[in-house]
């Protein structure tokens, strides 16, 4: 996918109804606008054919229970049907839009939620060697989280969580053909994560998530013949995966009118050196050997311009925000932060998602970003980030920019 400076811009249509116990929610993009060769997909600024970005029924029994019966349970249901975000965690494994159902079940201090749905056809999948991947990709997910959230007066307050997320890949463009070199594409996932998430005294926010990948994926489909240097097609194997990933996260709240933030993160997650490329199938794991390196569909804050995928990184985010002129009507909901990147490979000799040598430093980036919800309908965002790279990148040593501005209208 490419990385760019970019100006997209939407018109985004927002419906929904809310009751006592239930909600209903819609909001479809109309329109795309980018300057000339930034868009991601080369297709330019477009009108879509309204894509439906949210869509969802959601039922609260406690709610229910509550407006029409008047009374308090110690229990509760919900049900979520339709498409909509679901984030687990610090978002290292799961963060997709899918077309499914969600079940919470919730008793005193424990809560239990189910995830079973399919990803929208036009979702950007990790793979970018796969046909169509920009949008056409179809992958299962299916899984539950187990939440505990204890009452401890004075001790702040934590959840701690196991979850188990099972991914199947049910793509049907999963045939390259180049010459005589044929990649088929399968990669099927299983992750096991626990963490804990919470707030101690009231100063301090943290999250934290660790990650275990399982499952299985189709090897490389080609080898580099050194006499002749072409590239010769060898029958791909299919392989077992064993990978890991964390992310650490800690926030300072300065508590003060202008609702200051200062957050600090660490990104980590494995790699393997007999790969060509951490995240593709083309030029991907050596046949007949287990893959390390770690891929999930979760949804991290890895830059503006560099952006990197979350397999054979190492990254440090510190970052601060503020509300600068709370004390005045009109800008009192604008918010300006900035975030600052070091990048690293993981494992020095791993495969990264470009052409990197040996070595572990990948660079740094800067960003900066402004939020401002000018009226209850009408919201600014402004993002720039820069990224300048480090000598591990082969081919790309110029820095990299990025902008993107957006109008968000919700009636």
């Amino acid at each position: 996918m490419r990385k760019g400076t970019a100006n997209p811009k939407s018109i985004r249509r927002k419906t929904g109804t809310d009751s006592a116990s239930s909600k209903s929610a819609a909001r479809v993009r109309s329109y795309q606008d980018f300057n000339p060769g930034d868009s991601f997909d080369l297709r330019g600024s477009q009108w879509t054919d309204g894509d439906l970005e949210r869509g969802y029924y959601r039922f609260d029994l406690a709610r229910y229970e509550g407006a029409y019966k008047g009374r308090t349970i110690p229990y509760n249901v919900t049900f979520q049907a339709g498409r909509d975000l679901v984030y687990w965690a610090n978002g290292v494994a799961m963060g997709q839009v899918i077309d499914g159902g969600i079940l919470d079940l919730t008793w005193n201090e424990l809560s239990l939620q189910f995830i079973a749905g399919v990803t929208p056809v036009r979702t950007v999948d990790f793979d970018t060697s796969r046909p169509d991947f920009d949008f056409n990709t179809r992958r299962g997910f299916y899984g539950g989280m187990l939440t505990w959230s204890p009452n401890t007066p004075g001790a702040g307050r934590h959840h701690p969580y196991v979850y188990g997320l099972i991914q199947r890949d049910y793509n049907t463009r999963n045939m390259l053909s180049q010459g005589a070199i044929k990649t088929k594409f399968s990669y099927n996932s299983n992750y096991f994560g626990w963490g804990s998430t919470g707030s101690m005294g009231d100063h301090v926010v943290y999250g934290t998530e660790m990650v275990y990948e399982s499952g299985d994926t189709l090897s490389n489909s080609f080898r580099l013949d050194a006499p002749t240097a072409s590239l010769q097609p060898v029958p791909q194997t299919r392989d077992s995966i064993e990978a890991f990933a964390a992310d650490f996260r800690l926030d300072y709240l300065v508590n003060d009118p202008r609702s200051t933030r200062l957050g600090a993160e660490v990104i980590m997650s494995t790699g393997d050196r007999d790969r060509g490329n951490s995240s593709t199938t083309f030029n991907g794991n050596r046949p007949e050997t287990k893959d390390f390196a770690f891929n999930g569909f979760g949804l991290l804050n890895t830059g503006l311009a560099f952006a990197p995928e979350v397999s054979n990184l190492m990254a440090f985010r510190l970052g601060a925000s503020t509300y600068p002129f709370a004390d005045v009507s009109m800008f009192r909901r604008l918010q300006v932060g900035t975030d600052f990147f070091l990048f690293n490979k993981f494992q020095r000799h791993g495969a990264f998602d470009e052409r990197t040598a040996n070595r572990h430093y990948l660079g740094v980036e800067p960003d900066f970003y402004l939020n401002w919800q000018i009226t209850s309908d009408v919201t600014l965002a402004m993002r720039y980030g820069i990224f300048f790279p480090g000598n591990t990148l082969v081919q790309h040593d110029a820095p990299r920019q990025f902008l993107y501005t957006g109008v968000t209208f919700a009636f």
